[in-house]
């Protein structure tokens, strides 16, 4: 779990990088947390934790779940990607895509009828993988900050 922590602190950066006013800021310590609380889920048998190796050292990991109703965002039961990196130095090299593959297998085993993911606006290349998977665009974040 270090080694996913350390990714996940990467997507903490990466995000506020992209919006400093909507993301989370990395704080010390933080891949330690990241990678305690994915390790917390591993026993769950509706959360998929996936990892893509390279050589015996950790590219890239997937963070899923299988979610019921959910009134809030006014979806029926789903799969639900809530993390995907890949190390910036392995990116390009279909580690993304295989991990997304992954995952959409582990959540079709869990019988889902649908998989919805968000991707930050600036993330372009994450939404052109997303799309060449065959998801499309459904809903649309807003932020206003209140100062």
């Amino acid at each position: 779990m270090p080694a996913v922590g350390r990714l996940g602190e990467l997507l903490v950066r990466t995000h506020w990088e992209f919006d400093k006013k909507r993301f989370m800021r990395a704080t010390p310590h933080m891949d330690e947390g990241y990678g305690h609380f994915l390790g917390t889920q591993l026993a769950n048998p509706n959360v998929g934790v996936l990892v893509a190796e390279r050589e015996g050292e950790v590219v890239g990991y997937s963070y899923s779940t299988v979610e019921g109703r959910d009134w809030m965002s006014l979806r029926d039961r789903a799969g639900v990607i809530q993390d995907i990196i890949v190390d910036p130095s392995q990116r390009g090299h279909g580690v993304g895509r295989q991990l997304l593959e992954a995952t959409l297998a582990f959540l079709k085993e869990k019988g889902v009828p649908r998989v919805v993911l968000s991707t930050a606006e600036q993330n372009l290349a994450a939404q052109r993988l997303f799309e060449k998977a065959g998801f499309r665009p459904t809903m649309i974040e807003m932020t206003r900050e209140m100062d």
